[in-house]
């Protein structure tokens, strides 16, 4: 059965079509009637003439022809009717011919109507209309937590773009990541919010806007929330959700952690960022982390942590073993997201130079009783000496020590360990050894256990000795920074383990190892190499006898990028419009693939359509291109490809739809192409190109707008125009990144901005190097030279002056010899002063700059001239020191000497030669020529002259010695004669000097020479002998005297002797003065640095504000201030100290001693200050405070207590009679209770209680029996508080064995019966006093002052019972001296229940 097609016209948008049709369909039909009509009447004039004639004309009878009147009749009724066939014969012809006239009209209709609908697609594109809501938005009710989608459906003609907007609000995505996502799909426009809260009721609606109108469509979205879940978020509690698994989670990574190098020993954490939607803070994206494919499990050296938006992986110590490929898996909605990189660990610094690396997985094999297998793999070696063997240690846990096992090294990797404990657990480590030593200790192993039912696999080598060596290496491109190597496996594998690559720069001879672990594959990827450098690499197979023979080399290699396409071009700007063309420009693609970028391709299309046509087809080489031919009023869209000897890349994304419209504004259009040079932490220079089109005037300059990355909110940097196209931006946060744009101005105006730079990191690269302004040593060239700290093969040093390319210029020659490029000047003078830069091409922004100045192009032009000029450079002229014994040495020092080097010494115009009294001597590696005079007297006075000649190089200096000057020299040379000949015996070669520890301890100190053990040392102050705790060690070279605690009392004159046989020194030093001001500083610079911050401690009698510091004396220069102004120590304001801090009270405060207070300690240089707000809050919290305890300490003064005369147990025999007594004191007087067994104890016959006179309460059982045993305790309380106390009771009965104490204390002898009816109780040994502590008051949040108590059933109503540790019946009485919270304010003592 056939299948009926639809035109195309009915297949999309049939709403559309009818009615955009309908409408221009009805116009031209009504023009064409409007022409048929008047064109009917033509055509029926036409018509009538032509029936005209075509009609026959009368026909006239000859005359030869004529008949009779009968003839003639007959005829004319003949004739009659042939006409009236003739009229029908006409009529009906006339009828064919409109017949045929309608239906060809008719076909020309239809003719007309199929060519209109062949044109229909560029009929209706020419039609513009403002956009409309096919369907409009509508309102939704749902639950808070569960997601809602809006959607509409629009026209228009160019097509609308619809923007969302919430509360008139435009709705932004990167806002809250996540939750909100907005869609267009063909034709149908919609806005999903995830997760709904009820935040987010409100009004939302859809702006549809286009060159001819807007249209809006507005819904009101109510978020409910369920019964009940307002009290659980009124609480702040987050109710489980049981039904959401965190599979079910939408997971998206964002930031991951990249290849990463550690060292042994270190840390390091992997860290990937991620969008969870929803993000429910009680169920977290299900993450595993694996190493080598393995998974890996939290412990002591792997933690994880996964929330807060954010996977975490930290190795808190480091070692090989932790070097491999590490890979995130998070399980999600789709299934799951991985990320993988590798991480490095190199060695630590070995402990000796040379000496090897740690082993690596040390494991424990065939676990036996006695016996464990110990298997290891061999660390890498590059430069070290080879290993020689290997050393085994055991940790046994149970004693907590390290063991070695072995006496002598082991050759392989594995070692049978012997003479275990049964049942005992061990760790294992190794440690390699070679020539230099014994290197660093292996990862300890994991914990085995010696027990015979431990049995594991066995490792078994099958074949011995080390794999052969490995095949072919080959190493190819694979980024600016890495180079991926692949090679064959080695023939004889025997057991392998993996492989080690190294790798070496060209032209050194050091390797370096790219691997710390054995790698196991034959394919590996070496990062952190040097971009443009050139390597070769070797590979090593590893088994547990050791390393194979290095393999070949590989071919040499560069390290570039690997060839590819380059990415996309971005930034796609509109510069100008002629109303029939557009003049665009782009931003070169950030990765160019390895290949200079040749040509750039321009696509256009309509905005409202998805056809793209090509612009050109022979390829542009600038990044501005103009596109013609173009309809006016029309929105156009632009993308761009870039190509490379790699081919086309990707192209850009469409640029933002540009009207074709001739611009007509005075003001400039945009500048463009942003670009960045010399980023540096806080600095960068921003360049730009001119706008091309200039307005109604010229451009006469640019403002330069910067703001922070995210935020619209720009500051203009300039305060005035710029008229040059760069500009430095200044005093930039490090690690910020920025953005920027500019604005062309010219004499009618500030023109539009230019499109928004990228983002810009103020962060220099690493290893940036300036540019370097010198002067070649043989050639006395002047250069600026730059070194590049990255490049590649297309990279390009582009030199400019004052930001403008130099180009081919006579005046300079540029030379490039691989990472560095030399500006060379040609004949330097002042023309050439101004900023040079440099940017190297095709690199992540190397770049530099130097100002020549004309200070810095003299000095260079004289060094030039002194280069091509030689004179012997002089690092120091002709000078004099006075040497021991007296001596004078006359010195010089030439920058660079020649063994052939001649020189001569003139003193007072005649040559002095070596010779008696006279030594001259040379030496060419530093560049000195010395004179010593032996014996310096007054005959010496005169001028010095040393005359040099090198080669073709000459020079001279001189030396005037004459008058004060020589005076001097010779005073000084006569006290070295003396110095020399007091240091032939015992003397000080440091004299008394002082110091300050850190303990702020004062100590007086010198420096003893010469000294032998018979050699005395002597201290004085005041000429009355010192005898320190510890005697002088003349012997140590020196001698100190420690003065703690410092102060005035420590002033005086201090000396030190030094004496033997060969003669005797003497030292004095003299603490007064400026020496002491000096000493209590030094004191004081100690104590501020170490001071604390102000402590708020509140006492019974005020607030305190205290300084805690290393020394504190009264000496020191502080001052305490209140609201900067200076407090003196006062009654209301006390101050003071101790050793370990200064203190400032104020007594009995008041709101006037409200605000900040600081504390100044000065040392003379610096003031150190701390300071404390006494304010607000802190104030009213101090203020409460210090009434709590005031009133705690009356309390605790008045409260009830036991004051003496109770035991601690009593031991009595049956029938005897017991009486407890004791003294207790209180004021008001205290009410007194006795429990036994946590009950009340009445008075009755048996159990008599008494309480006389408010001071003596006791306890009397009359011939007790063994059911009077118990634990006893008298409550002493009154209304500021009490105290519990506690007796064990024993009876026992006649003939038995006297029981012994258990309460913890010494035994207590048993009471003996006596004379008397009542036993007497043994005191303990040392009765304990009541505590001096202040009683703890209950917290306000238990129990409040305007807050009731509950009242216990047999207390009455009117008493209010606070929550304090009253015993009750089911409550253990508190041990003795414990006492009870003091109640507050205004509530009595509770009562314990009677039963």
């Amino acid at each position: 059965m056939a299948s009926k097609v639809k035109p195309w016209y009915k297949r999309k948008h049939t709403s559309q079509v009818k009615t955009d049709y309908a409408y221009h369909h009805t116009q031209s039909v009504v023009k064409q009637q409007t022409q048929r009509k008047s064109s009917s009447k033509s055509v029926s004039q036409v018509q009538a003439q032509a029936t005209e004639a075509m009609a026959e004309p009368a026909y006239t009878i000859p005359a030869f022809r004529q008949r009779s009147a009968e003839g003639t009749e007959e005829y004319q009724r003949v004739s009659g009717n042939v006409e009236k066939g003739l009229t029908i014969i006409q009529e009906e012809l006339k009828r064919m011919r409109v017949s045929t006239k309608a239906t060809v009209d008719s076909l020309n209709i239809q003719r007309e109507v199929k060519s209109m609908m062949a044109k229909r697609p560029d009929f209706l594109d020419d039609i513009p209309k403002m956009p409309d809501f096919l369907v409009a938005l509508r309102p939704h009710t749902v639950w808070e937590k569960t997601p809602v989608k809006l959607f509409c459906t629009v026209q228009g003609n160019p097509r609308p773009i619809v923007k969302w907007y919430k509360g008139g609000v435009p709705v932004d995505p990167l806002s809250a990541p996540g939750k909100y996502k907005i869609e267009n799909m063909y034709g149908v426009h919609s806005l999903i919010i995830s997760r709904c809260v009820v935040s987010d009721t409100a009004e939302y609606s859809a702006v549809a806007t286009n060159p001819h109108g807007t249209a809006t469509s507005k819904a009101m979205i109510v978020v409910k929330r369920p019964a009940g879940a307002g009290e659980l978020c009124h609480l702040g509690l987050v109710p489980h959700l049981t039904e959401i698994h965190a599979s079910k989670l939408e997971v998206t990574l964002l930031d991951r952690f990249p290849v990463s190098f550690g060292v042994e020993d270190g840390s390091i954490s992997l860290v990937c960022g991620m969008v969870v939607v929803p993000d429910l803070p009680n169920v977290p994206p299900l993450a595993q982390w694996y190493r080598d494919d393995k998974l890996l499990k939290p412990g002591k050296l792997v933690q994880m942590s996964v929330g807060g938006g954010a996977a975490r992986l930290t190795l808190p110590q480091l070692a090989k073993d932790d070097e491999g490929l590490y890979t995130l898996r998070i399980f999600t909605k789709d299934g799951t997201a991985e990320h993988s990189a590798y991480l490095f660990v190199s060695d630590a610094p070995a402990s000796k130079p040379g000496a090897p690396g740690a082993p690596m997985s040390v494991k424990a094999y065939d676990i036996n009783s006695d016996y464990v297998l110990v298997a290891w793999k061999p660390p890498n070696t590059v430069n070290e000496p080879p290993i020689t063997g290997y050393y085994v240690d055991r940790f046994d846990v149970a004693k907590d020590t390290w063991v070695q096992c072995n006496d002598s090294p082991v050759k392989i990797c594995k070692y049978p360990v012997h003479g275990l404990s049964v049942g005992h657990s061990y760790h294992f480590r190794v440690r390699a050894v070679n020539s230099a030593g014994i290197g660093r200790p292996s990862r300890m192993s994991d914990k085995v256990t010696a027990l015979d039912a431990a049995e594991s696999e066995r490792l078994q080598g099958t074949e011995e000795g080390v794999p052969s060596a490995p095949g072919k290496v080959v190493a190819t491109r694979n980024t600016k920074s890495s180079v991926f190597v692949q090679w064959e496996t080695p023939k004889s594998l025997k057991n392998l383990m993996g492989y080690y690559i190294d790798g070496r720069v060209v032209g050194s001879k050091e390797w370096f190892p790219c691997n710390n672990k054995p790698f196991k594959h034959n394919r590996f990827v070496v990062h952190r190499l040097i971009p443009g450098e050139t390597y070769v690499f070797r590979v090593q197979a590893v088994n547990v006898f050791g390393l194979s023979e290095e393999s070949q080399e590989s071919s040499p290699i560069s390290v570039e990028p690997a060839l590819a396409t380059p990415s996309a071009p971005f930034g796609i700007t509109q510069l100008s419009s002629d109303g029939s063309s557009i003049t665009i420009a782009w931003k070169k693609p950030k990765h160019t693939g390895g290949s200079k970028i040749k040509a750039y391709y321009i696509d256009r299309r309509n905005a409202d359509t998805l056809v793209w046509k090509e612009v050109n087809m022979q390829g542009v080489a600038e990044r501005v291109c103009t596109i013609d031919n173009l309809t006016d009023g029309t929105f156009y869209e632009f993308k761009v490809q870039a190509a490379n000897m790699a081919g086309v890349g990707v192209a850009s994304a469409p640029s933002m739809p540009m009207k074709c419209e001739a611009w007509t504004m005075e003001e400039p259009g945009p500048a463009y192409d942003l670009s960045f040079s010399e980023v540096r932490s806080h600095s960068l220079v921003l360049l730009w190109k001119a706008p091309v089109y200039t307005g109604a005037g010229a451009v006469s300059g640019y403002l330069v707008d910067m703001a922070k990355k995210g935020s619209s909110d720009f500051v203009t940097l300039t305060e005035e125009a710029v008229s040059h196209r760069y500009l430095k931006v200044k005093d930039l946060v490090e690690g910020e990144s920025y953005v920027f744009r500019v604005r062309a101005v010219n004499s009618k105006g500030v023109g539009k901005p230019s499109q928004v730079s990228e983002p810009v990191c103020a962060r220099a690269l690493p290893g940036t190097k300036e540019i370097v302004a010198g002067v070649d040593e043989e050639t006395g060239d002047v250069f600026l030279s730059l070194e590049a700290c990255e490049i590649c093969d297309t990279s390009q040093f582009i030199w400019s002056k004052n930001y403008k390319p130099i180009g081919d210029c006579p005046r300079v020659a540029v030379t490039t010899k691989g990472r560095t490029s030399r500006l060379t000047f040609t004949n330097p003078d002042k023309d050439d002063l101004g900023k040079y830069s440099v940017v190297v091409t095709d690199t992540e922004g190397v770049s530099s700059s130097h100002t020549l100045t004309e200070d810095a192009l003299n000095t260079m032009l004289e060094l030039s001239y002194a280069i091509r000029h030689p004179i012997v450079p002089l690092k120091h002229g002709l000078n004099y020191e006075i040497l021991e014994k007296g001596h004078v040495r006359f010195w010089l020092q030439a920058v660079k000497l020649s063994p052939s080097v001649s020189y001569r010494f003139v003193v007072n115009d005649k040559e002095v030669t070596s010779g008696e009294g006279h030594k001259i001597s040379h030496d060419v590696a530093t560049g000195i020529i010395q004179m010593t005079v032996e014996s310096f007297t007054r005959a010496n006075e005169g001028t010095y002259t040393v005359q040099i000649t090198d080669g073709k190089a000459k020079t001279q200096s001189s030396l005037v010695l004459v008058g004060d000057v020589f005076k001097v020299a010779l005073k000084e040379a006569e006290f070295q004669r003396k110095e020399h000949i007091r240091k032939q015996g015992p003397h000080f070669s440091e004299y008394l000097y002082f110091t300050v520890t850190e303990d702020c301890t004062v100590m007086l100190a010198c420096k003893v020479a010469n000294v032998k053990k018979e050699t005395t040392f002597h201290w004085y102050k005041e000429d009355d002998e010192i005898v320190p705790e510890t005697p002088p060690n003349v012997l140590s070279g020196a001698c100190s005297l420690p003065i703690p605690l410092f102060s005035r009392k420590d002033q005086g004159i201090f000396k030190a002797t030094l004496s033997d046989d060969r003669g005797k020194d003497t030292s004095v030093f003299d603490i007064s003065g400026q020496v002491f001001d000096d000493i209590i500083n030094a004191l004081a610079k100690n104590a501020g640095a170490s001071a604390s911050d102000l402590v708020l401690q509140c006492t019974p009698e005020g607030i305190r504000l205290q300084c805690y510091m290393n020394y504190y004396t009264e000496e020191m220069k502080t001052v305490w201030k209140h609201k900067e102004s200076k407090i003196a120590s006062s009654e209301k304001m006390r101050i003071g100290g101790t050793a370990e801090m200064a203190w400032m009270q104020i007594c009995d405060p008041s709101d006037k001693e409200k605000g900040h207070y600081s504390i100044e300690i000065s040392d003379g240089v610096k003031t150190h200050t701390r300071t404390f707000d006494l304010s607000g809050q802190a104030y009213t919290d101090a203020y409460e405070e210090y009434l709590r305890l005031k009133a705690a300490a009356f309390a605790e003064k008045n409260r009830g207590r036991v004051v003496g005369g109770l035991p601690d147990v009593v031991t009595i025999m049956e029938e005897k009679s017991l009486s407890l007594t004791c003294t207790v004191w209180g004021e008001p007087t205290p009410e007194v209770s006795w429990f036994k067994n946590d009950q009340e104890v009445a008075s009755t016959e048996h159990t008599k209680v008494t309480f006389d006179g408010g001071k003596f309460a006791s306890l009397v059982i009359n011939k007790v029996t063994p059911d009077d045993s118990g634990k006893y305790s008298i409550n002493v309380r009154n209304k500021y508080g009490g105290e519990f106390v506690e007796i064990t009771v024993s009876v026992y009965r006649h003939g038995e064995q006297i029981p012994e104490s258990k309460m913890g204390h010494a035994k207590t002898p048993a009471a003996t019966p006596a004379a008397t009816p009542a036993a007497t109780p043994v005191p303990p040994k040392s009765p304990a006093p009541p505590s001096k502590t202040p009683t703890p008051t209950p917290q306000k949040s238990q129990t409040p002052m305007s807050m009731k108590s509950p009242t216990p059933a047999s207390t009455p109503a009117s008493t209010p019972v606070p929550k304090s540790p009253t015993p009750t019946p089911k409550s253990p009485t508190p041990s003795r001296g414990v006492k009870s919270p003091t109640p507050p304010r205004f509530m009595k003592s509770p009562t314990p229940p009677r039963k």
